[in-house]
């Protein structure tokens, strides 16, 4: 009998043990779980989408000019604020790197997300130009230069002086703005990185040196104001266009020295050339451009919609919302060719084959 109560009390201390520690692995589960959630659901994008983004995993992800970012796993939309982590709510880049973790450039810094949460990257200012595969390069909001990213370190680089940096602050003593501003990156079909700023033109760094290259119609327009180097990309022929249909450029090899400056060596050919929009405005510059899957470039205008050119002809698209046109911001093109609107007062758009539409998940 003894021995009977003693094995029965063996067992249930076996299932109370097991029980224990099936429930502490609960807890834990249900603690990372905790940690893993971030965001707030909900039903709908902001209006103001700046950019588009889709992630290796698939998801795609929404940065806004003033409410944060969401993230669309085909399933469900989750919103990031500051609140969650994010530096600031108004996102000007998208980025990813070879581990998955998620970077975002923002008007007060750049943000990484892991996953489960929202760092903000610590900055160094740094002198040092170097050009690593595997670097992530940002654009520095109300900065001189850009910020490279070797994976532990966040540097923060400058440009030297501009050549025309004298003229230009002799005229403008106090910008309310900077005109080294990087407004956008490129990098080339070699691996060469473009820079394009806010009132310095173009500037090429090859892993050794930086040049430049600067007309002022690529950057002043016609009858006042400034557009600013918004969009650089290489066609399928391998000449290179900057944010103006007007012209394309020939880039050839090596780089100019002249006295205190070092140049681009570069041809300038024709472009498009004549280009009106349906209501008979000339279309010269574009905010945004990408090569679709057959080589194509696709030039989104502020308020003129979208433009197809294939070398030969060129195809219109109007872009609204309703029977209102929209005024647009980026194009982006995903993982599967399909391609993307970011626009300035109605989300994100989406090419179904004949026009874009809304996207409504």
């Amino acid at each position: 009998m003894k021995l009977y109560i003693l094995l029965l009390l063996s067992i249930l201390n076996v299932f109370t043990s097991c029980n224990g520690q099936n429930q502490k692995a609960v807890d834990i589960k249900s603690e990372q779980t905790k940690k893993t959630i971030v965001g707030d659901t909900v039903s709908e994008l902001d209006k103001t989408i700046f950019i588009v983004f889709q992630a290796n995993n698939n998801d795609y992800w929404f940065g806004s000019d003033g409410q944060g970012v969401y993230r669309y796993d085909g399933k469900t939309i989750l919103h990031f604020e500051t609140k969650d982590g994010l530096c600031n709510n108004r996102i000007r880049e998208i980025k990813e790197d070879k581990s998955g973790n998620i970077f975002f450039t923002t008007l007060e810094g750049i943000s990484k997300f892991d996953g489960q949460k929202f760092t903000t990257l610590p900055v160094i200012e740094s002198t040092e130009w170097k050009l690593e595969p595997d670097d992530l390069w940002f654009n520095g909001p109300g900065k001189n230069g850009p910020y490279r990213y070797d994976g532990e370190s966040l540097y923060h680089l400058e440009f030297p002086k501009h050549y025309l940096a004298d003229e230009f602050y002799t005229t403008n003593p106090n910008p309310p703005y900077n005109p080294y501003e990087v407004y956008t990156i490129y990098e080339d079909s070699k691996g060469i990185l473009w820079f394009g700023t806010s009132n310095f033109g173009i500037c090429r760094f090859d892993g050794k040196t930086l040049s430049w290259m600067y007309e002022k119609h690529l950057t002043e327009i016609e009858g006042g104001g400034q557009f600013c180097i918004r969009s650089i990309i290489e066609d399928k022929e391998g000449k290179f266009w900057f944010c103006n249909t007007s012209y394309r450029y020939n880039i050839l090899s090596g780089s100019l020295i002249e006295q205190d400056k070092i140049l681009i060596n570069y041809k300038r050919e024709k472009g498009i050339g004549n280009v009106k929009s349906p209501e008979g405005k000339d279309m010269i510059y574009f905010m945004s451009v990408i090569e679709d899957n057959k080589g194509d470039l696709w030039m989104v205008t502020y308020e003129q919609g979208v433009w197809r050119y294939d070398g030969k002809t060129l195809i219109h698209y109007s872009v609204k919302d309703g029977s209102r046109d929209i005024k647009l911001f980026s194009i982006y093109k995903d993982k599967q060719g399909e391609l993307w609107l970011g626009t300035h007062e109605a989300g994100a758009y989406k090419f179904n084959g004949n026009q874009f539409e809304k996207f409504t998940p």
